[in-house]
């Protein structure tokens, strides 16, 4: 490992010296994405099927890797039939494995997730996002856990529990895990999840839906009574976060609850469409009513930055040349030249230009 990170080096070195006035990087990175530290790629090293429909993606980062947080999300891009696409995907591993572990899930009618999930070869090469997010354990970490996840939920969580297993298994002394699915062999991690309970403090309680219907939030205080004394992370289903939510406000302390959505909430807004320009791609797409600029981009070829796809992170947003565009969420236009722009949830409010 020593002797290729020598070569490397001295390869870039040699690619500044032969490559003027290209920067290095543009070089090494055509050569081999990998090398690339502006574009961050990783590569596909192992796979390992967690369920029928979810499979974990062991990636080796090349040399611009940035580490995570337990809890936060990856960007991934897969190119599929010429066109880069981009999805976000929590990261399972712990921040100081020498691989990038991320969980996917294949949802029904997903063409990303399900070529990532089922027709993914080791050696595929992705490109790789920024590590962001806020659903993260807080420092010291809180006495009294609680966590309530539902398919696919668990994986920000599993980041968390790895980690505490490793640096802080005292903290999962007494801790509870509330984790649905339709059946145990449905369960994301259930040998795992099993064994890390046999193994530590960790309270499991497996709930099965096909069997026991879904969480309620009288439910949950049948099986953790002490739940409005506990710092809780809660990531699901939309249904389940809603009416857990809508409890915590009723019941509890809504300070002590902490949410991950794996779905942005309805778009609330509309926009006219139009025609957006991104600047420095020199690509132009039509963009249809209620459509981010985001998408559109990338149906035309361009290859945007992004990140959550929610408007959260801001990893996708470029500024406004010209023109107008409408949040989706909130219906608010921006029609400032210089305003920053989040691409993955503004439309265009007539023709516009982006500088991206």
């Amino acid at each position: 490992m020593g002797v290729l990170s020598a070569i490397g080096r001295r390869a870039y070195t040699a690619a500044g010296w032969l490559t003027q006035p290209l920067l290095p990087d543009d070089v090494l990175g055509t050569l081999n994405p990998m090398w690339s530290a502006s574009e961050p790629h990783a590569k596909v090293v192992g796979l390992r099927r967690e369920t029928a429909d979810t499979t974990t993606l062991l990636l080796r980062p090349g040399r611009a890797r940035t580490r995570h947080v337990p809890g936060q999300f990856v960007g991934l891009g897969v190119r599929l039939d010429g066109v880069w696409h981009w999805r976000t995907y929590s990261a399972t591993s712990r921040p100081a494995d020498d691989l990038l572990a991320v969980t996917v899930t294949a949802v029904p009618g997903g063409a990303v997730s399900g070529a990532l999930a089922h027709r993914t070869p080791v050696g595929t090469v992705v490109r790789l996002g920024p590590p962001a997010g806020e659903f993260v354990l807080p420092s010291p970490v809180p006495e009294k856990l609680l966590f309530v996840t539902a398919g696919s939920g668990i994986t920000p969580v599993m980041g968390m529990l790895r980690e505490l297993a490793v640096s802080r298994p005292e903290a999962l002394d007494g801790a509870v895990l509330v984790h649905c699915d339709r059946t145990p062999r449905d369960v994301v991690f259930g040998l795992e999840l099993r064994a890390l309970a046999a193994s530590t403090g960790l309270r499991l309680i497996e709930r099965h839906t096909a069997l026991e219907g879904r969480l309620t939030a009288d439910s949950l205080g049948d099986c953790v009574p002490d739940w409005a004394a506990r710092q809780t992370w809660l990531c699901g289903p939309a249904g389940m976060i809603d009416d857990l939510t809508a409890h915590w406000a009723r019941s509890g302390d809504p300070d002590t609850l902490h949410i991950e959505r794996f779905v942005p909430p309805a778009f609330a807004g509309d926009s006219a469409g139009g025609t957006v320009s991104f600047t420095t791609s020199g690509i132009a797409a039509e963009v249809a009513p209620g459509t981010p600029l985001m998408v559109a981009g990338e149906a035309a070829g361009a290859v945007l930055p992004s990140g959550c796809r929610m408007g959260i992170c801001h990893t996708c947003v470029g500024r406004l040349r010209s023109g107008a565009v409408r949040d989706l969420n909130t219906g608010e236009l921006h029609d400032t030249p210089g305003d920053h722009v989040r691409t993955c949830v503004s439309g265009a409010a007539g023709d516009v230009e982006i500088e991206l």
